[in-house]
């Protein structure tokens, strides 16, 4: 399996073998950081210097939920998402 399979089969919540859960609990100091525990770090692969894109979903005005995807994986997605739609527009110019 490619690493783009990879990405949008992990990240597709339609198929059956997707799940949620709650990973751990984290606490924000006083200067709004926060530390993801190591065994987290490790099953998601994220290593000092990664860059991770957080993407937030509102509702009534206040957000209600956080996700946070490494960047490369929210690249690719994107990428899967899109490369259709922009090959099929470049077909037909």
């Amino acid at each position: 399996m490619t690493q783009e399979n990879q990405v949008s089969s992990c990240c597709d919540m339609s198929s059956g073998t997707s799940r949620c859960r709650i990973e751990a609990l984290v606490s924000i100091d006083e200067r709004g950081q926060m530390v993801l525990p190591k065994d987290l770090r490790e099953k998601a692969h994220i290593s000092a210097g990664d860059k991770l894109a957080l993407t937030s979903w509102e509702k009534e005005g206040r957000i209600c939920c956080i996700t946070i995807t490494k960047a490369e994986d929210l690249i690719e997605m994107v990428k899967s998402a899109v490369g259709p739609v922009v090959n099929d527009i470049v077909k037909h110019l």
